[in-house]
């Protein structure tokens, strides 16, 4: 892996920006404190522990993208959360009974919310107390409601909407809201030397949420945005799939950069930047497109582009295994790592709540999410083993998982996030560049 200087001094100068490119913690609390849930009731105000916790077996749900534009995210999702159980169980399980993955529900993705509705129904019906998911940030403002209203806690590995911060007190993340990747995005865009700056964005909460992000960080660099900017009604439809007029547009007001926040759409806008004549080092792109484009288009069409992923790049050890588990599984290879390690972290963080409980309801598990993730302070542990070890001898803990997130604040964010940086070689694949640790802006 190559590690770029130029970037990670670049996205230093982020100060003014909504996030801190430095190493740090914050304690917090499960009570959302956001003025997204000051002016909305919390769905899941009705649930509470029980006074004697449930010792049943450990049930977890998923709620997983296994169709639609975002179906390239299902099978790291799905390792991470299967190896993450694995783990567990061979190191005894959650009160001494196995864990168990039930129902796997599909999200679909936002051109048809009824799929998501249905698999919220599912999970409500099995009565599971943690659904792991969704991918996208406007699938789960569909199903969030349904979900905690019912106490199920949910934990997204990839969320990262602003308008989800402290929505419920049923509902965490493991991936950083759009203020951390969108500062960082902004000040590599701007970093690299581009002053004037185009969007292509499609109409959606994660696209407009993180542009808006992103042209903050870009007009407090001095920059400035000539198209696609909030505000100007130049956002294309979910789903569109002929960008002509799009990116003639945006190719007209002679912008330095394009920045590109899309999903499956991108499969699409990069042919017509590409047919314009677009250079493609000045193309970037989010954690919702920075994808293995290699059997999608011709060799060195995306060379040069880049793009950002919310958490670090899992280790080889990680992915070696991730891809051991994936194969075994499905039978097939495993060819992205996108939010693998957020999965796992999800999942072992929910187990870690219901031992540290001593029960596996769900209120149980939310009243002791953010203690199991170092709120608190407490001994670092890495692994569910060695964090079990150390909660049965009554000890407090803080788990250090690989997606390297730090402690739930007070809206159920992680305090700290990495942000990886990727560069797109000749074959059109992302490759990892660097990563900084950005902190959640209070």
């Amino acid at each position: 892996m190559i590690r770029t200087t130029r970037v990670t001094t670049a996205l230093a100068l982020a100060g003014a920006a909504a996030v801190l490119l430095a190493a740090c913690s914050t304690s917090g609390s499960t009570s959302p404190s956001s003025s997204a849930s000051a002016a909305k009731k919390d769905p899941a105000s009705s649930c509470k522990a029980p006074s004697s916790p449930g010792t049943d077996a450990l049930k977890i749900g998923t709620i997983l993208p296994l169709t639609g534009s975002l179906a390239y995210l299902n099978p790291p999702a799905e390792s991470g959360v299967g190896l993450a159980v694995e783990d567990i169980n061979s190191a005894g399980g959650v009160l001494d009974k196995d864990v168990a993955i039930s129902p796997q529900t599909d999200s679909g993705d936002s051109t048809d919310m009824t799929v998501s509705s249905s698999a919220a129904t599912k999970l409500v019906n099995a009565k599971v107390p943690v659904a792991i998911g969704a991918e996208s940030s406007s699938v789960t403002l569909n199903v969030i409601d349904q979900l905690t209203s019912n106490c199920i806690v949910e934990i997204s590995p990839a969320n990262t909407a602003s308008d989800l911060s402290g929505y419920s007190s049923y509902y965490y993340r493991t991936a950083p809201p759009d203020s951390v990747q969108g500062s960082a995005l902004g000040q590599l865009v701007t970093g690299d030397g581009n002053a004037k700056v185009a969007f292509l964005v499609f109409n959606d909460t994660y696209g407009t949420g993180l542009r808006n992000s992103v042209q903050a960080a870009v007009e407090a660099s001095g920059g400035q945005v000539v198209y696609g900017g909030k505000g100007k009604g130049q956002e294309f439809p979910p789903g569109q799939t002929t960008f002509s007029s799009e990116v003639t547009a945006a190719l007209a007001t002679k912008p330095d950069a394009i920045v590109v926040l899309a999903f499956d759409e991108t499969k699409s806008i990069i042919p017509e930047l590409k047919s314009q004549n677009a250079d493609m080092a000045k193309i970037y792109m989010s954690d919702g497109n920075t994808a293995d484009y290699s059997k999608d288009f011709d060799p060195g069409t995306l060379e040069g582009a880049q793009g950002t992923i919310p958490g670090a790049s899992p280790k080889d050890d990680l992915k070696q295994r991730l891809a051991e588990f994936y194969k075994k599984s499905s039978g097939k290879e495993l060819a992205d790592y996108s939010y693998a390690a957020e999965s796992y972290d999800a999942t072992t963080l929910a187990a870690l709540a219901a031992v540290k409980g001593k029960g596996t309801d769900s209120g149980t598990i939310q009243a002791n999410m953010d203690k199991v993730s170092g709120v608190d302070g407490g001994t670092e542990c890495a692994t569910f083993k060695d964090c079990k070890t150390l909660l049965d001898g009554g000890k407090d803990i803080h788990y250090t998982g690989p997606s390297g997130i730090g402690p739930f604040d007070a809206n159920n964010d992680p305090s700290t996030a990495y942000i990886g940086i990727y560069k797109f070689d000749g074959d059109n694949k992302p490759v990892y560049q660097s990563a900084i640790q950005g902190a959640v802006k209070k």
